[in-house]
């Protein structure tokens, strides 16, 4: 019986594809036959034939779906394959085409896709030692290309040796950035650039996400690690991430951590990573002053050299406009330009939180769309505020310096210095907000009484002069604001009004009243006690009660021997 079912020259419980139908058996018999590792087989007639069912029975039991193969396949025959003829620039004197780099095909198509066509100066100079493997140290500002130049050499060595039998945790590079910001922003230019790659990247920042991104280093191999001092020795006190297999260490900004005082952190990660001489090191800085430099000379060896001036940014991509004006004609100095002009998306910014609160809160009321980040906005929601801004939720987003940094938003047409910075090299990083990359861009300074004073340290930093011009008087025009969104007030007495249907609350009655129940027949209920007795006499009633406590005395007042109660015996004593 067991041959007829499964067939012979079978292994006892394994099912035979060409077993006859089991329509000949009675379902009892069938269930009496059928071996107890067998399982049991439902609606058998409904298959087409017994290589389907075999097909169908092994796809089940390895997990495999048929028909998004089948769709990923028709998918992947849709696309065509990217060649790298697709991407033909032409040769350019003194400019560098990413073609003469020799990078990997794959990063070749992100940088295709990206727009990217000739290097910046910055990436023409320190790539190619890089991709050699060398230490860099370079002097750039934000906005030349530095993001992409060591991002660039990350991916490029990591394909060219790719490593099996990694574990999470364990990092191949790491990128230590200051703020938050600017760690999120070079985690997005690493995803755009190697779109196509099988890097995997993420960050790791204080303020918030600190159970997912604890998730992440736990569950998940990352290749590419951005993160801050702070929440990297976080996890690294927890044993959740190690940095003794780091083959390229990034510190960005290292002039800016040096002055927000993270360098013993900074100090303590390095110590983590493997020796300078066993790992490639790039340090990126917008200045050198002397402690960079040591710094430098402490975690690099023999590295490549190079500098890009400030000037480049600050002439050469933006057009500067600047205007003497006095503190009261701001505001509607700039309502005109954003107004006049139609500007869609505008960056202003000032010197104090509380400033910055107030103008926005007045382009608000004059129907301009904006939006606000400062130091005292939570981390969720100025991250918010950057997504909102980059899809054109609103126009102008106001913010203090916390954003002059690391922030790259594109099609900024427009940066305005509603307060000239104190500091010269900050002035620069604010209006590196627009003209990024070799784009173009126009910076608005206004200057009062109190802003002149910042203006020769600035011409000092940029090797130009400061042009103020005085604006035209219709730009100087604003117009009321338009009157608040109020709802009426609700009045009691108000004429086709229908009263409420809401019953009235009863009031409790107060302490007063209850006090003086018994001597002015309040509405108070009074106990029954009370009602059913005749009037009581003085030893019970409450008046005597009140004299007696407004006629006690000190007890060293009384002559010896006096009895404290009983009026009778208080009245003779009184009259001796």
């Amino acid at each position: 019986m067991t041959d007829r079912i499964f067939g012979k020259g079978k292994a006892k419980g394994r099912p035979e594809t060409t077993a006859e139908p089991l329509v000949s058996l009675s379902p009892d018999k069938a269930a009496r036959d059928r071996l107890p590792s067998e399982p049991i087989r439902e609606k058998t007639k409904k298959s087409k034939s017994p290589e389907d069912a075999r097909q169908n029975r092994d796809e089940t039991a390895s997990g495999k779906v048929k028909k998004p193969q089948k769709q990923e396949g028709a998918m992947a025959e849709e696309i065509p394959p990217w060649l790298l003829e697709n991407f033909d620039i032409s040769e350019s004197e003194g400019k560098t085409r990413f073609h003469d780099l020799g990078l990997p095909a794959k990063l070749m198509r992100g940088i295709h896709e990206l727009g990217f066509q000739y290097c910046t100066p910055i990436q023409a100079d320190i790539l190619p030692g890089t991709l050699e493997g060398r230490d860099a140290t370079g002097k750039a500002q934000t906005g030349t290309g530095k993001s992409a130049a060591f991002l660039l050499a990350i991916y490029a060595q990591l394909l060219k040796n790719p490593k099996d039998n990694r574990r999470p945790g364990v990092p191949r590079a790491l990128i230590l950035a200051p703020t938050r910001e600017l760690a999120l922003q070079i985690e997005q230019d690493a995803k755009d650039l190697g779109k196509y790659t099988p890097i995997k990247i993420a960050a790791i920042f204080g303020g918030m996400g600190y159970e997912h991104q604890k998730r992440i280093l736990a569950e998940k191999v990352i290749d590419i690690v951005v993160a801050t001092p702070g929440r990297l020795l976080d996890f690294k006190k927890q044993g959740l991430i190690r940095l003794y297999k780091v083959e390229i260490l990034v510190i960005d900004e290292a002039d800016r951590m040096l002055d927000m005082g993270f360098i013993p952190d900074v100090k303590q990660i390095v110590y983590e990573t493997p020796r300078k001489e066993q790992r490639q090191t790039l340090f990126f800085s917008a200045t050198l002053s002397d402690d960079v430099m040591r710094l430098s000379r402490q975690w690099t060896l023999d590295p490549v050299n190079v500098e890009i001036e400030p000037d480049v940014i600050a002439t050469e991509n933006v057009d500067r406009k600047n205007y003497i004006v006095t503190a009261d004609q701001k505001f509607a100095l700039l309502w005109n330009i954003i107004t006049r002009q139609n500007l869609e998306r505008v960056m202003v910014f000032t010197n104090r939180k509380s400033e910055a609160r107030t103008l926005s809160e007045r382009l608000q009321r004059y129907n301009i769309s904006c939006s606000m980040i400062t130091g005292d906005v939570p981390q969720n929601k100025r991250i918010r505020a950057l997504d909102d801004f980059k899809k054109g939720a609103f126009r102008v987003l106001v913010a203090t310096d916390v954003a002059a940094r690391g922030i790259h938003i594109d099609g900024i047409s427009h940066v305005v210095n509603y307060n000239l910075s104190q500091d010269p090299e900050q002035f620069v990083h604010r209006i590196g907000r627009t003209g990024r990359a070799g784009a173009s861009g126009i910076s608005i300074s206004f200057a009062d009484e109190d802003d002149s004073f910042y203006i020769p340290a600035i011409e000092e930093y940029i090797g130009e002069p400061f042009e103020c011009h005085y604006p035209e008087d219709a730009d100087l025009e604003l117009p009321p604001p338009p009157p608040k969104k109020t709802l009426p007030r609700r009045e009691s007495g108000a004429e086709g009004k229908e009263p409420s249907s809401r019953p009235q609350r009863k009031r409790r009655p107060t302490r007063r009243n209850t006090a003086t129940a018994g001597e002015e027949g309040t509405s108070s209920p009074k106990p029954p006690e009370a009602k059913k007795s005749e009037p009581l006499d003085n030893a019970e009633a409450p008046a005597p009660k009140k004299r007696r406590r407004r006629r006690r005395k000190p007890a060293g007042s009384r002559p010896e021997g006096a009895l404290p109660e009983g009026r009778s015996s208080r009245g003779p004593e009184s009259t001796e």
